[in-house]
């Protein structure tokens, strides 16, 4: 099974530390080593993108940044696991990492199982 892990922070954090680049390379050389790494990456600032919503017939293009929103995806990681009990538990050292090393790092990790074609 794969899942998907979206990270969710507010823009305005600012950089991360280089003790928390260190953090993560290592993190990534172990998850990739253990063969649950499909993919991960971070997410550059909302002014960078732009967001097509649908709706009373219609389809609206917005440029970023967006004003709008308090925590955004900054980062999405997707694991090959055997369980959502695994995903939780991953995305929850994912979490842990950012805490321990980016003083004042608030945010959420949303996990979701990416949906397989029927006999895959």
């Amino acid at each position: 099974m794969q899942f998907m892990t979206m990270l969710k922070m507010r823009e305005d954090v600012g950089a991360p530390p280089p003790e928390f680049h260190e953090a993560m390379g290592r993190y990534i050389a172990e998850v990739a080593a253990g063969g649950r790494l499909v993919t991960m990456g971070g997410l550059l600032p909302s002014a960078a993108g732009a967001e097509i919503r649908a709706g009373g017939g219609g389809i609206a293009v917005t440029h970023g940044p967006f004003a709008e929103a308090t925590e955004l995806v900054g980062g999405y990681a997707v694991f090959r696991v055997g369980s959502l009990q695994e995903a939780v538990a991953m995305a929850t050292d994912f979490v842990r990492l950012h805490v321990e090393h980016w003083p004042g790092w608030e945010g959420a990790s949303e996990v979701r199982q990416i949906m397989e074609p029927p006999g895959a």
